[in-house]
């Protein structure tokens, strides 16, 4: 498990060269639906588009190639001695503390003369809560001309993660969300292993007798998790005709998205990249999580994993 001093080491501001800027390296989760790969791809194409002078390459971590290792190892081999990894993943849970640490610091101890910057995740961003705002917009006509937010339920789907403080970041987003949009009533739900899970959350706040609901997934591509999303809900309307109930699009790769990269790129480059680390698990100890705290790290094992739903 994560533990603070291995991250630390690749946080470290690398020490500039002139001649030859970073090349920057985007970390993918990895999807089997074509259609979400492509979307990730085209936000690797954006990134490249605004940071002309530099090489930008995607690696994953899973299901696509070229694996996170393989990316690292193609820029090793085009000579480029200094990369910043910016992970494409909206919170810091398991990847982002413990999976990714590994693999960079592991093959920087094998190529000792590279020197591996790492990123934060892109976190809780006013840019984000911009693009979720319009996102959820997209969809209110869908009601009619008598649509009223006050009369209205939203519902924010996250990704779920057994990392309490990762999982109560898309609270934070649900009532922020909540508060600055003006709806009647908000509730967060994940699509695994965090409760409540999104049926689950659905039946119950069904018992507020809202007749309008907004679901709205808060992830950055399409996958898996989208088509589970829009199943529970056809699900939910299947049984309760007498809702109207709608699905928002996710983030995807909205300029706001790409800016925000290109923040967290910026961070890295000035030594100021720094997790959100005040509840995390593995730092100090949080109720029901307090044998987390020091852990060693340990690679992805998908078999036992519980950081977040496949």
């Amino acid at each position: 498990m994560y533990n603070g001093e291995n991250v630390a080491t690749i946080l470290l501001p690398m020490t500039q060269n002139l001649q030859s800027p970073p090349a920057v390296l985007l970390i993918g989760h990895g999807t089997r639906l074509a259609a979400g790969v492509a979307e990730f791809r085209a936000l690797a194409d954006e990134l490249q588009q605004a940071l002309p002078d530099r090489t930008c390459l995607a690696g994953f971590l899973e299901l696509v190639e070229p694996s996170l290792p393989e990316a690292l190892e193609t820029l090793w081999r085009q000579g480029f001695r200094r990369v910043i990894a910016l992970p494409a993943l909206l919170m810091a849970a398991g990847h982002v503390k413990n999976d990714i640490p590994l693999i960079l610091n592991a093959f920087q101890a094998e190529h000792p003369g590279m020197s591996i910057a790492f990123g934060a995740d892109l976190g809780i961003h006013p840019n984000l809560l911009q693009v979720a705002r319009e996102r959820i917009e997209s969809v209110e006509s869908a009601f009619g001309p008598d649509y009223d937010r006050r009369d209205t339920l939203l519902v924010v789907i996250g990704r779920g993660s057994s990392d309490p403080d990762a999982n109560s970041n898309i609270s934070k987003i649900t009532r922020m969300l909540w508060e600055g949009m003006g709806f009647g009533w908000a509730e967060t739900a994940y699509t695994a292993v965090a409760a409540p899970l999104m049926a689950d959350a659905l039946k119950r706040t069904h018992r507020l007798g809202f007749q309008r609901v907004i679901v709205f997934p808060y992830l950055l591509f399409t996958g898996r998790l989208v088509e589970q999303v829009r199943a529970t809900v056809a699900a939910y309307r299947e049984r309760h005709p007498e809702v109207q109930a709608v699905v928002a699009p996710y983030l995807n790769a909205h300029p706001l998205v790409v800016a925000t990269f290109l923040e967290r790129l910026t961070e890295v480059e000035h030594g100021d990249a720094h997790m959100n680390c005040q509840f995390c698990p593995y730092r100090t100890s949080i109720v029901g999580r307090e044998d987390w705290r020091g852990a060693p790290q340990t690679g992805h094992d998908h078999h036992n994993d519980h950081h977040h739903g496949h």
